[in-house]
């Protein structure tokens, strides 16, 4: 599967110096964060994932 993300200029800056920093390439270091996030316990994706829609609802309604 393939998914698209639309990060905004400093989330793409940062995550450019980040990969940077650790060697990698940026697609590899989000690739490995998400894998990270799956990995955790199911109550710990669902707080993680309900804290991320919440912080960015606004965000969200404006792009659907």
């Amino acid at each position: 599967m393939s998914i698209s993300l639309n990060l905004d200029d400093d989330q793409s800056e940062r995550l450019k110096e980040r990969a940077r920093e650790l060697g990698v390439d940026p697609r590899d270091l989000a690739k490995a964060a998400v894998n990270d996030l799956l990995a955790r316990p199911a109550d710990d994706f669902d707080r993680a994932a309900k804290s991320v829609l919440d912080k960015n609802r606004e965000l969200y309604r404006r792009l659907g």
